[in-house]
């Protein structure tokens, strides 16, 4: 909000382009789009057909087209009817681990047809609107206080049809929406391109990792009940728990990197009599669950020295008990290999969501490199690595002022 000269307060964003005056409106989400839940495809499914929208999806890509999409799936009649996607439509994230992030939206901008899944949301576009304003928008503060309160639930939250139909955000006009738009996209293809940077050395670093990998000539057969032991996340919380407290690993921490991200944690309230495991240094620790059996059962090592620090619930970690067996940091190159990952994938189990048996994978047997040359492979790699969370600091600078900016230009 800002003032004019008689100290009236204006239903106006704190920065805003000269060219532009008059008051934003208030508009519901319905005037623009009508909502509808996504598909549940059983396990067969999966793997061949029609490119399927999930979570990952709209948290991991500026916009969502086509080729950016991770997962297909073969569609029966009538399903592109019911769940296609189309230019402009709008995705929102229907369920989460936190609550903060629940109702997280991406914007879809392609031609080609798509369909969604069951933990998605589709905002089916009715109206005139800039399709990239509304991705801006909607990662606003103001909109996501506003999507979030709508949010319920106790070990997972989620937000539904009705929830976002009552959602109320200031509109300015077509012509504002698209400048704005434009200068949020400018900003992104900067962090796109050091985000180009950084996947050329990811992309690198998976090669190289699964070259030394793969042709290392001393094996031992071992499953990580041979050298670890299981533990489970969280228990018995609900919604009210969490905001405040100790922290904890999310599971998107798990999912998305390999060595646990010690500055990205949540917090949940603890009591003194609970019983709940607790995450050391060298643990590894695996997602339990996914919308699609390709990202069941990824893994991220915990490298840090919080203390106490806790697991979400929907994943699992592995004490590790006998380091003469295993040298834990190089377990964060090996658990991201395509053997490993093609290893774990036939272990997902599920129909609408595919989940993983703890006791099955730790008696899974994997063929590990010796102990010796794990410490000489994990030195090879770390280099690169070194140079990868310096890229990575970079890109964090951008996104930090496109933060700025989404607090300032808009209501």
């Amino acid at each position: 909000m800002a003032t004019n000269n008689n100290d009236k307060t204006l239903n106006v964003p704190h920065l805003r382009f000269p060219e532009f005056s008059g008051e934003w409106e208030i508009y519901p989400l319905t005037d623009f789009m009508s909502f509808k839940n996504g598909m549940n495809p059983d396990a067969k499914r999966f793997g061949r057909g029609t490119k399927f929208i999930s979570v990952m999806d709209i948290l991991n890509n500026q916009f969502i087209c086509y080729d950016n999409i991770r997962a297909s799936v073969e569609v029966v009649d009538g399903d592109i009817e019911t769940y296609g996607v189309n230019y402009g439509d709008i995705l929102f994230q229907r369920s989460s681990e936190t609550l903060e992030d629940v109702g997280q939206a991406n914007v879809y901008l392609d031609s080609k047809p798509a369909v969604f899944g069951g933990f998605v949301i589709r905002g089916k576009s009715k109206s005139n609107y800039y399709p990239m304003f509304f991705r801006y928008l909607l990662a606003s503060p103001t909109a996501r206080k506003k999507i979030i309160v709508k949010g319920a639930g106790a070990q997972h939250f989620n937000i539904g049809q009705d929830g976002l139909s009552k959602v109320c955000l200031n509109i300015p006009s077509i012509q504002e929406q698209e400048k704005i738009a434009k200068l949020f996209e400018c900003i992104d293809t900067r962090i796109a391109t050091q985000n180009k940077i950084i996947e050329k050395y990811e992309s690198l670093i998976q090669a190289m990792c699964d070259t030394l990998i793969e042709s290392e000539q001393h094996k031992v057969e071992l499953s990580f009940s041979d050298f670890g032991e299981s533990y489970s996340g969280l228990s018995g919380k609900s919604a009210e728990d969490f905001g405040e407290g100790c922290p904890y690993i999310t599971y998107m921490n798990v999912n998305q990197n390999q060595i646990i991200d010690t500055t990205n944690v949540g917090l949940v309230k603890i009591n003194e009599a609970e019983q709940q495991s607790v995450v050391r240094y060298g643990d590894i620790l695996f997602t339990l669950s996914s919308e699609t059996p390709e990202e069941v059962g990824m893994g991220a090592v915990y490298l840090g020295k919080t203390y106490p620090l806790y697991l979400n619930s929907f994943c699992f970690g592995v004490h590790i008990i006998d380091e003469s067996k295993i040298f834990p940091p190089f377990l964060a190159y090996y658990i991201s290999t395509q053997s490993f990952r093609k290893a774990v994938y036939p272990l997902a189990q599920g129909s609408t969501r595919f989940n993983l048996q703890k006791s099955d994978f730790m008696k899974k047997v994997f063929p590990f490199p010796i102990a010796e040359r794990q410490n000489k492979i994990y030195s090879v790699l770390k280099t690169y690595s070194d140079k990868l969370s310096a890229e990575k600091s970079i890109a964090k600078l951008f996104c930090e002022q496109k933060n700025y900016l989404l607090r300032q230009l808009f209501i």
